[in-house]
């Protein structure tokens, strides 16, 4: 009945802490730059409708040593201005490749073919961190004549496996480190707590403490072997809490609730009244022998209304999961009326979780 409604798992499997955190300091930078794509096969930019685009392929010019160059005289449709992104990964040492994102900024419609001249990435604080150059590889396609146009997928998107070499690292030392601190994807106090006693447990002592539901503090004592620390915290399994919470994708018709959800005694039915209109045009001809007669579109419309017997189910107080699926179950109902049951039940305060619908 319910193939939309997706029922979580209880919660009671054990979880490495890798897996649930992150250790803060651990992370990757975004990065940015402005670049040219060349080579394209006439689907760059309208020059005249992308300035930035004749602005910089004059300024690549006279940097090569092309001088004196009329902006205006440029028509060429073989570039594109685009921007390139990427993530410089934590720890990442001068000379790795990283791969980078090229998205068309004018109106070139594809950048298939292109290859992307050398673009300086700079990190937030302005420093170039990365240089990226190289053919870019597009997955859609465009293909058009004079009456129609195909597009599969965003042609004016591409991707640049290695694409970019690392020129500058980020300064960050282990081994300076005193302390550091993990921080929960799902802030909660009861599985900040859990991960602070499981590594108290594991190193015998009271290395670790809670300083909020999301930050785990943890004393390192031997600076020495900090990355082998880290390994042996990262892999200890804790129990996570989990909120009791249901979630609702009104758009497609997902419902996921979560195991801790309960239910107050509530008595449900589901209504099951059904209007169907049936339209149909009779038409009017005069007789064969009749003067000045016309021949008329007369509209004839049958409306039926069928109500079916409502079904009631109670559900007992603090029901469970399963018990709530089969609740609804009983009366036939799909997801699209799930929905409204949960709304409804929600407003009379049965439902003792939150409903966050997206």
């Amino acid at each position: 009945m319910l193939g939309a409604l997706a029922c979580a798992t209880v919660a009671s499997a054990e979880v490495r802490i890798k897996d649930i955190a992150t250790f803060e300091g651990v992370r990757e930078n975004h990065l940015i730059g402005y670049g040219l794509v060349v080579g394209l096969g006439g689907t760059g930019d309208k020059l005249a409708n992308s300035p930035f685009t004749r602005e910089s392929m004059r300024g690549m010019l006279e940097r090569l040593g092309v001088a004196n160059i009329d902006a205006n005289l440029l028509k060429t449709s073989n570039t594109a201005a685009v921007m390139v992104t990427s993530k410089l990964p934590p720890f990442a040492r001068r000379g790795a490749p990283i791969d980078v994102t090229v998205s068309s900024l004018g109106d070139a419609s594809s950048l298939r073919g292109g290859t992307l001249l050398v673009t300086p990435l700079s990190g937030a604080d302005g420093e170039v961190y990365a240089v990226a150059q190289g053919a870019v590889a597009v997955s859609g396609f465009r293909a058009e004549g004079n009456a129609a146009t195909v597009t599969e997928g965003v042609p004016t998107i591409a991707r640049i496996d290695n694409g970019a070499i690392v020129e500058r690292e980020v300064g960050f030392r282990l081994s300076e480190l005193t302390n550091f601190r993990v921080a929960l994807r799902v802030p909660d106090f009861t599985t900040a707590t859990r991960m602070r006693d499981a590594v108290n447990v594991e190193l015998g002592a009271q290395f670790a403490q809670v300083l909020d539901p999301g930050t785990v503090e943890i004393r390192i004592e031997n600076k020495a072997n900090v990355a082998e620390f880290m390994s042996v915290i990262e892999n200890l399994t804790v129990t996570p809490d989990v909120t009791a919470r249901v979630v609702v994708d009104e758009k497609s018709g997902t419902i996921v609730i979560g195991a801790n959800v309960r239910i107050g005694q509530v008595a449900i039915s589901q209504g099951g009244l059904t209007v169907r209109v049936r339209e149909r045009f009779n038409v009017s001809q005069p007789s064969p022998i009749s003067i000045g007669g016309t021949t008329v579109v007369i509209p004839d419309t049958d409306l039926d209304v069928e109500e079916k017997d409502s079904k009631f189910t109670i559900l007992d107080g603090d029901v469970s999961l399963q018990d709530l699926v089969d609740g609804l179950n009983a009366i036939g109902v799909g997801a699209r009326q799930t929905i409204s049951i949960l709304q409804a039940i929600k407003s009379s305060g049965a439902l003792h979780a939150d409903l966050e619908i997206i």
